[in-house]
């Protein structure tokens, strides 16, 4: 696989995440929520301050911790891509890291400048944020939220009194708000767990027949 597949790759999946964040900033009020494909599908807007799924992780401190991390992992990501493509690992391997890459870095764009670039959307007041305000953006550099939006509540029913605990409660499947970036991720992450043998398994035919080569190569010489 080529560099330049792998950086089509990421930028489609930015582009896509980045749109579609930057839609639902520009057209929605925190907390709107609209039927897409009947119940089951819905674009919900929720902003976090944490984790991917909405999780959250230590308040103000806990959030810059993971926004530095987030970024020290996406610089990281860089050479170890750049090592992929240089060790000719199955291109499966390569593009499912491609997609944990792109969400990575596209939930750490949010995280870095939507703070500085659009005003607060507040469920209270139902008001709409803005691009670029006058009065400049809702927090500072590192600070920005984290935008989600999709919603597959596949099943939602109110569970039978008779289900210990838990019974003539509401329940929900699946309940997590997400984002493009984090379905980047999970898929990524998915396909490599699930075509690991596959993956590794090419890479050491790769190193077999490099070893074969420099060994062939010797014995000319």
């Amino acid at each position: 696989m080529k560099a330049r597949h792998l950086i089509l790759v990421i930028l489609a999946v930015i582009f896509a995440d980045q749109a579609l964040k930057f839609y639902i900033k520009l057209h929605f009020f925190a907390g709107e929520e609209h039927l897409i494909l009947g119940h089951w599908f819905r674009l919900h807007f929720i902003e976090n301050e944490g984790m991917a799924w909405g999780w959250k992780f230590g308040g103000n401190v806990g959030k810059i911790i993971l926004t530095l991390f987030r970024l020290v992992a996406v610089i990281w990501g860089v050479f170890i891509l750049r090592d992929f493509l240089k060790s000719k690992y199955h291109w499966g391997f390569i593009v499912s890291s491609g997609l944990i890459f792109a969400g990575a870095l596209g939930n750490l764009l949010d995280s870095m400048f939507y703070g500085l670039i659009f005003s607060s959307s507040d469920p209270y007041a139902l008001n709409i944020a803005t691009l670029f305000p006058k009065e400049g953006g809702y927090t500072h550099f590192l600070y920005g939220k984290v935008v989600d939006m999709l919603y597959f509540p596949i099943i939602s029913t109110t569970l039978p009194n008779w289900v210990p605990i838990l019974g003539g409660q509401q329940f929900d499947f699946f309940e997590p708000v997400f984002n493009i970036a984090d379905a980047a991720i999970s898929i990524g992450v998915f396909i490599i767990l699930i075509f690991q043998k596959i993956f590794f398994s090419s890479v050491d035919e790769a190193k077999v027949t490099l070893k074969s080569a420099e060994a062939d190569q010797v014995s000319v010489e």
